[in-house]
């Protein structure tokens, strides 16, 4: 009996795996990728492998579009990850890193691509040397010595986009992964041969024209704890959040262990819930005429737009907000109706930009830095 249930659970773990052998999803290298919508923050979104006999350039060229001032682009690797690279933007500028024979190089350089438009980008392989040419014109340079450098490569070359295929400790300068970033146009090594990306994984359309903001397509929130956002700098002047945009549907929550507040209110969902009505309005590409959103937190009173909402003197909300609560931005955590669709172009905490990859859990379908230019439905690929 023992034996049958072995070889039944073997069986079934042999049919697993060649199932999901089977339905690994197949994409094209030169077809429009978003980099943004994934699950995980280091995993890549899709990756190739070839055998390094086969290759016959090791250069590799792409169009590439962001407002993303940080995140991973592009990893390859020989040797199982023992020698490996990676190329990412920093403060939007690009930034090349590799690891080689116990080695740790780190340079950055070149103009800031995080402009929303089109660039071109090349890697490619000279000598000794990783070579990064931006719109036909070299610009970043890195050379590499060691014991093992002249040795003939044997083995596999990997390929990833949107992740590291090692451990993410192994970097010389950390920074986080999470890119809203668009490629196009792309040639790998000059193969033919498709990547290969997650079965859950779904193409989601790169939008037309874009401009920067936060855009929810009505399916996910952004989760942070308000302990990690910016704190009281005064009682007086407690703690301020301002939101830009035009926007339809829940916009954020704030929950603690004892209270849930919502804006705007839809429903009331425990004896201390807020209901807060807003006017719904066009909002502008242009900020300074967008919709806008300002929640005051002051010691037991909370003020919206500048008017008193709730006064509780049973609640200190400045020493909740330091202690940590959970704020939504995109609707409540647990419920899965009246989530927010439209462009967040801007979100303030004490005067504070807040970057939506910094949350600790963030939708796949929420796009942290860009949003149409059109028109929130706009979903076609350029």
């Amino acid at each position: 009996m023992d034996f049958l249930r072995n070889a039944s659970i073997f069986l079934a773990l042999y049919l697993n795996l060649n199932w999901f052998w089977v339905s690994a999803v197949k994409v094209s290298g030169n077809e429009v990728i978003n980099l943004s919508h994934k699950s995980s923050a280091w995993e890549p979104l899709m990756h190739i492998s070839a055998n390094l006999s086969t290759i016959s350039s090791i250069t590799s060229h792409f169009e590439f579009r962001t407002f993303d001032p940080e995140g991973i682009v592009f990893y390859g690797d020989t040797k199982e990850g023992q020698d490996w690279f990676v190329l990412s933007l920093r403060d939007g500028i690009p930034e090349v890193q590799i690891g080689k024979a116990n080695m740790l190089v780190s340079v950055k350089g070149g103009p800031k691509l995080n402009d929303g438009a089109w660039h071109k980008l090349e890697l490619r392989s000279k000598g000794k040397y990783v070579v990064v040419e931006i719109n036909n014109q070299e610009k970043l340079e890195l050379g590499m010595k060691s014991d093992q450098t002249d040795e003939v490569l044997t083995g596999k070359i990997r390929l990833a986009l949107g992740g590291m295929l090692v451990d993410q400790k192994k970097l010389l300068h950390p920074f986080n992964p999470w890119i809203d970033a668009c490629i196009r146009k792309g040639n790998w090594l000059n193969l033919s041969t498709p990547w290969d990306a997650e079965p859950s994984w779904k193409p989601s359309p790169c939008f037309p024209e874009i401009k920067t903001g936060s855009y929810f397509p009505g399916s996910g929130l952004a989760l942070f704890n308000t302990s990690d956002l910016p704190g009281v700098k005064t009682e007086e002047s407690g703690v301020t959040i301002e939101v830009y945009g035009s926007w339809h549907g829940t916009l954020m929550s704030v929950q603690s262990n004892e209270f849930q507040f919502t804006f705007p209110g839809v429903k009331k969902k425990e004896r201390r819930s807020l209901s807060v009505d807003l006017k719904e309005e066009s909002g502008s590409s242009n900020t300074a005429d967008a919709t806008k959103l300002t929640l005051t937190f002051l010691k037991h009173t909370l003020m919206l737009n500048g008017k008193q909402e709730l006064v509780d003197e049973s609640i200190d909300f400045l020493s909740r907000w330091t202690d940590g609560m959970i704020l939504a931005f995109g609707g409540v955590p647990g419920e899965t109706e009246n989530h927010l669709q439209g462009c967040l172009e801007k979100i303030l905490i004490q005067g504070q930009a807040v970057d939506l990859d910094h949350a600790f859990s963030k939708h796949p379908s929420i796009s942290s830095h860009s949003c149409p230019v059109n028109t929130v439905n706009e979903l076609t690929e350029s």
